[in-house]
């Protein structure tokens, strides 16, 4: 039995990337290129397994093509059987080889930014919002995260408009990246005298947190604009103009921070926060021409636009794009989103199979 070609066709990719990142390995002018340095580290230790995989099929075909030409020679059941063994080692060798070339997301290990905002339904947006945050605090610190506040908003009756905090410790990005999006609660709101039912937004923003190196920005580009701070209300929080906000002058970006008495840790997080937008951003870019369900998306916040539906008076909560239901009290407020994230990482690696797949076919 002839090998898979969309198999072997992957095995000379991979031969071909092999031989490609080690020569660039031995480039004299790597190490000056920390980010490049980095970047061809990450992406060969990614593949090592793919590398030997490729290696062990290549050995076995050789095996098969020798007992192959044998068996034309003449009929020799030890040929036959060392023929029938290197063929199923290969047909067992394909769909390792398959998976091995998913090559990870480069920012699953990185720490992660997110931020909330209250979208569609007023007051009980902002207190959505917060019940978001109280979860996604749990769930970090439930898998030994830390949780550091960046910068809050706060709304009234305890809500809030907007909240910006990173999630520090290996693997973070990882594990929120998937709670990008529109978030719909469906609840019966505490001011609500007639029992009815209400839908509100929330849209999830999560950013790998980007490092100096890997986003460059000139200090001519940006400008930095230094106000008083002040709380809800309008009260004063302090009496010095410690708040700070940062424009990014050739994309527009604009963040603001305001939560420390400090205008230099201000700034610090808000440089932080700018670095991690338009890192994002620039990877948005690169990753255009992907299928659109490995873009993330925000949308506009409206209520007909949603990835996961939090609903209270039925307990449960259902991701829309892998049609999972867990419970809403039991698991999910309580911080256990661990069904939900396996059953979401679990689709981006059967859609990067169908991609690579795609790539696979010449006809694609």
């Amino acid at each position: 039995m002839a090998a898979d070609p969309s198999i072997a066709r992957l095995v000379d990719r991979i031969e071909r990337s092999r031989d490609e990142l080690t020569r660039q390995l031995v480039d004299p002018e790597l190490p000056s290129d920390r980010a490049r340095f980095v970047e061809v580290n990450q992406r060969f230790a990614g593949l090592s397994e793919a590398f030997e995989l490729a290696e062990a099929f290549r050995d076995s075909e050789s095996q098969a093509a020798e007992a192959a030409e044998l068996l034309a020679e003449g009929d020799d059941a030890d040929v036959r059987a060392l023929l029938r063994d290197a063929e199923a080692q290969m047909n067992e060798l394909a769909p390792r080889i398959r998976e091995a070339m998913i090559e990870p997301d480069p920012n699953d290990g990185k720490d992660t930014i997110v931020e909330i905002r209250s979208a569609a339904g007023g007051a009980e947006a902002a207190l959505f919002g917060r019940d978001l945050l109280d979860l996604y605090t749990r769930y970090a610190e439930s898998k030994g995260l830390r949780v550091e506040l960046l910068s809050l908003s706060e709304a009234e009756a305890g809500g809030m408009k907007e909240v910006t905090f990173a999630v520090k410790g290996r693997g973070a990005y990882s594990l929120f990246k998937h709670e990008a999006g529109v978030h719909r609660v469906q609840r019966v709101p505490a001011t609500e005298s007639q029992g009815r039912i209400h839908t509100s937004t929330a849209t999830v923003a999560v950013l790998p947190e980007a490092e100096d190196v890997e986003v460059r920005i000139d200090p001519g580009d940006l400008k930095i604009d230094v106000y008083r701070s002040s709380g809800p209300g309008g009260q004063s929080v302090n009496t010095t103009d410690s708040a700070v906000r940062i424009t990014h002058l050739p994309t527009g970006l604009v963040v603001s921070m305001q939560d420390e008495k400090s205008q230099l840790q201000n700034r610090e997080r808000g440089m932080r926060v700018l670095r991690a937008r338009l890192l994002e951003q620039a990877q948005a870019e690169q990753n255009a021409h992907l299928s659109a369900a490995r873009r993330a998306q925000l949308g506009s916040g409206d209520r007909a636009e949603k990835i996961r539906t939090y609903n209270y008076p039925q307990n449960r909560v259902t991701d829309h794009r892998v049609g999972v239901t867990v419970s809403l009290r039991e698991q999910v407020l309580v911080g256990h989103l661990d069904d939900l994230t396996e059953a979401l990482a679990a689709e981006e690696r059967r859609l990067r199979l169908e991609e690579q797949a795609g790539v696979d076919d010449p006809k694609e």
